[in-house]
């Protein structure tokens, strides 16, 4: 897998293709060491089956603009493997998050633990299949959380740069938890609490998805707090931003483009600004309805229609709102951010991406 090559530094699609080739070679090397020692091989596929099923590269592109944004110059290797690691990271959550979901789906793609228990139905009954399926995500999750500690540390990055990259990395992998750890415990008791419902966005999205991305890259190139500071003011309300324009995508966006079922999300029962808002606006029939429906593991396509219905005259065009007020909030940021011109381009870039991404 070769790189591409190009002239622009910030060029989204040359930093794409020069992570995954990061991606790609790391677990080439992964395959050959397991395979001279004997050990399965469905691990490294599993992984890298996962990784280039599709995925933005969000958090390695926000790495590499971070970088920039700190006056960083050129793209050198080493800044692209660490940009890696935040994606092989992104991966262990996904996959275990497909497991705390119950998610059949990612990416238009059977889930891990789907993939996983459909590969040994044929030697196993239904049930001991789903749990080794289960089993087996959980182990193939933590290889890939440890591979992005292993993809980093192996980076070619100075002592400086790792001491530096350390308090950054831990606070995302805390910060990312909790959120997790928060929405496991709302999801399936819908209420009218937007602020818990923001809370949990700043937790598990916001924080994770673009303030410390964007801060690794910064910390890398040696940034000082001014320039951590304003990107942490960009970041925040772009992150919410992005989160509510998933929970809309979730509900009204097309499931051949989102590789995920609108059914799905709604059976889950997450605790989204979009239901807050919903419950505080309904009225007492369209509640009742929605408390019945949202969050029950039995909901069909006809339920589900029913939801988006009241979806729409209650909450969609609030949120549209919270997510037009933090795009304002982001481009005030990057006014006065003291970032090169081209960073601050990219970053306006990225924002108007995020907000108007049907996927």
């Amino acid at each position: 897998m070769t790189a591409t090559v190009g002239t622009n530094p910030l060029d989204r699609t040359v930093i794409r293709a020069r992570v995954d080739n990061a991606l790609y070679e790391f677990l080439e090397r992964k395959t050959r060491a397991g395979t001279a020692s004997g050990l399965p091989g469905d691990v490294t596929d599993a992984v890298r089956s996962f990784l280039f099923a599709g995925g933005k590269r969000i958090r390695p592109l926000l790495c590499a603009f971070g970088w920039h944004a700190a006056g960083g110059g050129e793209l050198p290797n080493e800044i692209i493997r660490a940009a890696a690691a935040l994606e092989m990271f992104h991966a262990a959550v996904l996959i275990h998050d497909d497991i705390i979901d119950n998610s059949d789906t990612r990416r238009d793609q059977p889930t891990v633990h789907r993939a996983a228990a459909d590969r040994n139905r044929t030697a196993r009954d239904a049930a001991a299949a789903d749990l080794f399926g289960t089993s087996a995500a959980i182990l193939i999750g933590d290889f890939a959380l440890v591979w992005s500690d292993e993809l980093l540390h192996t980076a070619g990055l100075s002592a400086e740069q790792l001491a530096a990259a350390a308090p950054v990395l831990d606070a995302m992998r805390s910060e990312v938890n909790y959120g997790q750890y928060l929405d496991l415990l709302t999801t399936g008791h819908p209420t009218a609490d937007l602020d818990q419902a923001l809370e949990i966005i700043r937790y598990k999205t916001a924080a994770y998805t673009v303030e410390r991305p964007l801060q690794l890259g910064a910390v890398l190139a040696g940034a000082g707090s001014d320039v951590c500071e304003a990107l942490s003011a960009y970041a925040r309300p772009l992150g919410e931003a992005f989160q509510l324009q998933d929970d809309l995508l979730g509900v009204f966006g097309d499931p051949a483009r989102t590789g995920k079922s609108i059914v799905d999300d709604l059976r889950e029962g997450k605790h989204t600004a979009l239901l807050a808002l919903a419950l505080r606006n309904a009225d007492a029939d369209q509640a009742a309805r929605l408390r019945g429906l949202v969050g029950n593991r039995r909901l069909d396509e006809r339920g589900a229609a029913i939801c988006r219905e009241i979806l729409a005259v209650t909450a969609r065009t609030e949120v549209e709102q919270l997510i037009r007020e933090r795009w304002l909030r982001v481009q005030r940021a990057l006014d006065k951010a003291p970032f090169p011109a081209a960073a601050i381009a990219a970053l306006r870039a990225t924002a108007d991406a995020i907000v108007a991404r049907a996927s």
